[in-house]
């Protein structure tokens, strides 16, 4: 039996119990920080497998770490898995008209049940694969919670949970199959209050000090700011408290959010610096005081070059998802469901991927059935942010990207909350595990190409591992 055989027999045989949790995941939609019934469904899949489990990890108490030793020594190979959902995004399973399964609840409108679920079936092959060829070695299955609130892995890779991994493969729910070779970017987040002095808003306005002025002018800052910053950069930011809804009184309290993003981590620091320094003179121009809490960081991802060559490899040996008609018809509602302009974006990004020639017979029968070669030459920068990033600067990292949804889907959507329970995520994330798994043994296999990532690794992070949390903030449970 080959290698490729062996894992995917080894996965084949758990599809059940596999897709049973990513469904199961799929309906308990819990959001971030708050994933219990999610994380202890996977915590007991792998005690079942007699993994042992640490729960509660880096102050999270629904991330945790499975692990499983063959023989003594070896490689220390682990495998991400995530499992938080998106606020709003409640959705009907498979079904292309849009149909809450309750109005405002969550929804897996990022596919992550698949993403988790897909990532513990490749934990368990490369399990099998060692104790079937009696080699040495520690697979490791880390759980980690809300990648879509504030994050978990920049906390784990403080506590140094990543700190002796070899190699680490993790993928993503998508609309092609490939290891992308682009970044991701690096992100910062903080909570700015402001605190003034109410005061009557008709009759003694000169006694106020408003709160909701500060945050405004901050806001005008900010969007003076915008101009004087790199082209890739990007801020956001949200009102949470604007004082009150009586405009007769002068509000004494406001509370906004803001995010800031640049390609690199170092440069988030900076762009973040600035923001603080408008906040600073918002406050002092309205005669209020103000402070921030940082809530949230990651680094940016980079793909490790070597890993993802191995991985390119094992992806190709797999193929891709096997669609039938009904795969095909069930994409195809839910790209119908968009609206014209989203259609024309979507057909110019199938042009640019397949050709002209091909376009439209690619949007006919819209799930991508091929595998995109690895192409480090022409990566670019995807404006999104993942705490994947700070796996990759503790420890040689890699995601690849499965289809589980039709061509051009829009992520963070009901659309992707539909698909993440149908049957076409299914098979994407059985396509993943086989290719994780794979990738696993072949990397095992390959001393110099871990030689090759770790020397990535240290060239990226100059050394070690820096997290761009301050050392005192702490998870933000029930705060972000």
């Amino acid at each position: 039996m080959t290698d490729l055989e062996f894992i995917s027999k080894a996965v084949d045989q758990r599809q059940k119990e596999i897709l049973g949790a990513s469904d199961a995941i799929w309906g308990f939609a819990e959001l971030p920080y708050a994933e219990f019934q999610s994380a202890a469904l996977l915590v007991k899949l792998l005690k079942d497998e007699g993994f042992a489990v640490d729960e509660g990890v880096a102050g999270m108490p629904t991330s945790f770490v499975g692990r499983f030793q063959v023989g003594s020594g070896g490689y220390k190979m682990g495998f991400l898995g995530e499992f938080d959902a998106l606020d709003i995004l409640s959705q009907e399973a498979a079904n292309p008209i849009k149909t809450p399964i309750k109005d405002g609840a969550p929804g897996h409108g990022c596919g992550h049940n698949a993403l988790g679920a897909g990532a513990l079936a490749a934990a368990f092959a490369l399990r099998d694969y060692l104790v079937q060829n009696s080699i040495s070695g520690t697979v490791f299955y880390f759980g980690c919670a809300a990648e879509e609130g504030a994050g978990s892995k920049q906390f784990m890779a403080r506590a140094g949970l990543f700190d002796e991994m070899d190699f680490i493969y993790t993928w993503h729910p998508a609309t092609q199959n490939g290891v992308d070779a682009q970044a991701s970017v690096a992100i910062m987040g903080a909570n700015f209050e402001f605190f003034g002095l109410t005061s009557h808003a008709g009759g003694s306005p000169h006694l106020g000090r408003s709160a909701l002025d500060a945050a405004e002018l901050m806001s005008v800052g900010v969007n003076y700011l915008r101009e004087h910053t790199i082209n890739e950069a990007r801020i956001h930011y949200a009102y949470v408290d604007a004082g009150g809804v009586a405009p007769n009184v002068v509000q004494d309290h406001s509370l906004v959010k803001y995010e800031v993003r640049s390609p690199k981590v170092y440069q988030v620091k900076d762009l973040f610096e600035r923001v603080v320094n408008v906040a600073r003179g918002a406050a002092l121009m309205t005669g209020t005081t103000m402070k921030y809490e940082i809530t949230m960081a990651f680094s940016d991802y980079i793909a490790n070059d070597a890993l993802a060559k191995v991985a390119d490899e094992a992806l190709r040996a797999v193929g891709a998802p096997k669609w039938s008609e009904s795969d095909y018809s069930l994409a195809r509602s839910f790209l119908n469901t968009y609206n014209a302009e989203t259609k024309e974006s979507i057909r110019e990004a199938a042009v640019k991927l397949y050709g002209e020639e091909k376009a439209d017979e690619a949007l006919e029968q819209p799930l991508d059935s091929v595998i995109h070669p690895y192409d480090p030459e022409h990566a670019g920068i995807a404006s999104g942010s993942t705490d994947v990033g700070d796996v990759c600067y503790a420890a040689p990292t890699l995601n690849l990207r499965v289809a589980t949804a039709c061509i051009g889907n829009v992520g963070h959507t009901w659309q992707m909350t539909a698909q993440a329970g149908s049957e076409i995520a299914h098979k994407g994330l059985l396509v993943a595990a086989k290719a994780m798994a794979l990738a696993a043994v072949y990397t095992m296999q390959r001393p110099e190409v871990i030689q090759r990532a770790k020397a990535l690794v240290k060239k990226q992070n100059g050394g070690r591992y820096v997290c761009p949390l301050p050392d005192e903030i702490a998870p933000p449970i029930g705060k972000y």
